[in-house]
């Protein structure tokens, strides 16, 4: 099928357009150019930090455009939780549910990616750490969930009003990670618990903004205290096959780790 996607900057989507999608430059800041971009689409694929004002500006954009069915990767989103970008999400959903578009939600666990931002930490000291303690969480690899989108996008009707909670094939720990690791790289990797301010500290020193570091570290320490401790059979479900297993995606990335 035909994909369009948005960027702010056409340098950085010569990637995208090699592999065949058309690449249409505009701002989610900017209505009219969401609006230019969306001309012709039938489904989108929705996406972002969580920046509610850009967001909805997409959702408004292809109500207008007459948008057959949107997909929107979201999380554990509430509107009473203690990190912003989840309050966010809600927003979002309030506002796409309002919109009266055709949509599906897809709520991610966490991603096996985020474990790509340690790797050089873990190249230079075979170690890491997180105040996500010994906390379980059912981590998916993010091209399962761009899979689930894209299925649902190219086949939206069964999936229209479904909310799909989209995670890996099994409960992993932080220690499970370090240990896969060392298998693949034939070395010992250490993780070690940090505090919320320690982890949070860590993340700024490596040059991460300080309220990104500051919302990743509250989601970390809420893992530990069992809120990522879920799994699902959906991306079995929708693609007939199962989700990437820590050691698969692990094994697909061991350069970044050496």
């Amino acid at each position: 099928m035909p994909v369009r996607v948005l960027v702010r900057d056409r340098e950085k989507g010569k990637a995208l357009a090699e592999a065949g999608a058309e690449v249409a430059v505009g701002d989610l800041d900017v209505p009219e150019s969401i609006d230019e971009a969306m001309a012709g689409v039938t489904a989108v694929v929705l996406v972002s930090p969580a920046v509610p004002a850009q967001e909805l500006n997409v959702v408004a954009s292809a109500a207008r455009a007459g948008v057959e069915h949107v997909v929107k990767v979201t999380s554990k989103a509430s509107a009473d939780s203690p990190i912003a970008r989840r309050r966010g999400q809600t927003e979002i959903e309030a506002g796409l549910a309002a919109s009266g578009l055709p949509h599906a939600l897809l709520r991610a666990n966490a991603y096996m990616q985020n474990t790509l931002a340690l790797a050089p930490v873990i190249a230079k000291t075979s170690s890491f750490g997180s105040s996500a303690g010994k906390g379980l969480v059912g981590m998916v690899d993010a091209r399962d969930v761009a899979a689930v989108a894209a299925e649902i996008a190219a086949s939206p009707a069964p999936h229209a009003g479904k909310t799909y909670w989209i995670s890996g094939p099994e409960l992993i720990s932080n220690y499970d990670v370090a240990d896969v690791l060392s298998r693949l790289l034939g070395r010992t990797i250490t993780y070690r618990e940090l505090s919320f301010e320690e982890n949070k500290n860590a993340m700024i020193s490596a040059g991460v903004p300080e309220a990104i570091a500051k919302m990743n570290a509250q989601a970390f320490s809420l893992t530990a205290e069992g809120d990522a401790e879920w799994v699902s059979e959906d991306v079995l479900t929708i693609l007939g096959r199962k989700a990437r297993s820590y050691e698969q995606f692990a094994s697909d990335y061991t350069s970044a780790y050496s």
